[in-house]
């Protein structure tokens, strides 16, 4: 298991409760069901954005189906090089089983793919197998999922994922219309818009700063996902390569973004060329050494310390350059595993991003 995952499962514990719990309960909330109604009465003037407003019922800890067009986003920018990264996975034909079938079926809380059938689409779950049934969910399955909070109206807010979901919507057999499970860490439908917000804002689940650290309104984030509704923040498309090697993912929410301020305020590694591999893997080795040099009780961002926001105790966990992740990261598009600055790089050329 990767330590990115192991980082998942500590924060999943950390603000979901026993995660075991939940695999013995696993329920499946489907919108428009009769039960969902009855939840869902509550007056158009509630304040929730343009999006589903079905998911009134849903409970924390419960996994819900969700459209994905109806997910409601709660940071303004993505790292776009992510992205790209994922639809050149997806695209460019260089995995024996699509990767993105992987992603989904990791993302659906099971595992990952086992087969695709040759027409397989990530619209059509039945067009392909992960290797754990619906049902037979465990703690170390759910751990990886992407997380919403139910707002007033029903209306389902993402709090992790927003990379993986416009991933989906993006890529040319999922849109808006696909589906995927994501797992709640609460239901605040009962409070006003004000409290709601409020107790977003307390419990770290909204980033509400632009690409230039600008803090910005509630009424100022994307009302729906897609590429094209979010700010591209090159800082938090560097942090995405450097996972595993200057730290550890997933011990906060919006940690890369955080780790992504420290790197544009204190100007760690300036400006780079995001279309040379070259260049972007040279920035992603300075950075992440710098990230591991901090000491864990240095402040990085807004009072986090590096310990808090994962940084390693040694560069590449301790492994060469020739080795580990960076290794990984640095492998060209010409090979038949390219790493994934390579991936990202090949897609933005070949579509003039």
């Amino acid at each position: 298991m990767s330590s990115s995952t192991l980082g998942r499962i500590r924060w999943a514990a950390a603000i979901a409760g026993a995660v075991v719990a939940v695999t013995s309960a696993v329920s499946w909330v489907v919108p428009g069901e009769a039960a969902a109604a009855a939840c869902n009465t509550v007056s158009s003037g509630s304040g929730g954005l343009a999006g589903g407003g079905a998911y009134g019922c849903a409970k924390a800890g419960e996994l819900l189906d969700v459209r994905i067009g109806d997910v409601l986003p709660t940071q303004p920018s993505l790292g776009y090089d992510e992205v790209y990264y994922k639809l050149g996975r997806y695209t460019l034909g260089k995995d024996e089983i699509n990767k993105k079938f992987d992603d989904w079926c990791e993302a659906n809380g099971q595992g990952v793919a086992a087969s695709a059938t040759p027409g397989a689409k990530l619209s059509d779950p039945s067009s392909f197998a992960c290797t754990i049934a619906v049902g037979k969910e465990t703690a170390d399955s759910i751990a990886p999922m992407k997380t919403v909070v139910i707002g007033p109206g029903g209306q389902a807010y993402l709090t992790d994922g927003h990379h993986t979901l416009t991933s989906f919507l993006e890529t040319p057999d999922g849109g808006a219309n696909s589906h995927v499970r994501l797992r709640v860490l609460d239901n605040l439908s009962n409070l006003s818009t004000q409290d709601f917000w409020d107790r977003m804002k307390a419990n770290g689940w909204v980033w509400l700063q632009d690409v230039v650290g600008k803090p910005i309104q509630v009424g100022q984030l994307p009302r729906t996902l897609g590429l094209a509704n979010f700010a591209d923040d090159k800082y938090r498309s560097l942090m995405y390569f450097g996972r595993d090697i200057g730290y550890e993912a997933g011990t906060i929410p919006f940690q890369e973004f955080y780790w992504g301020a420290w790197m544009r305020d204190s100007n760690v590694v300036g400006d780079w060329n995001r279309n040379d591999p070259a260049a972007y893997l040279a920035a992603v080795k300075t950075v992440t050494e710098k990230q591991v040099a901090l000491g864990a009780g240095t402040v990085v961002a807004a009072g986090k310390t590096a310990g808090e926001l994962g940084a390693l105790a040694a560069w590449n966990d301790g492994k060469a350059a020739t080795k580990g992740e960076f290794a990984k990261l640095s492998v060209p598009y010409s090979e038949a595993k390219p790493g994934k600055i390579a991936y990202a790089i090949e897609y933005r050329l070949r579509n003039k991003r």
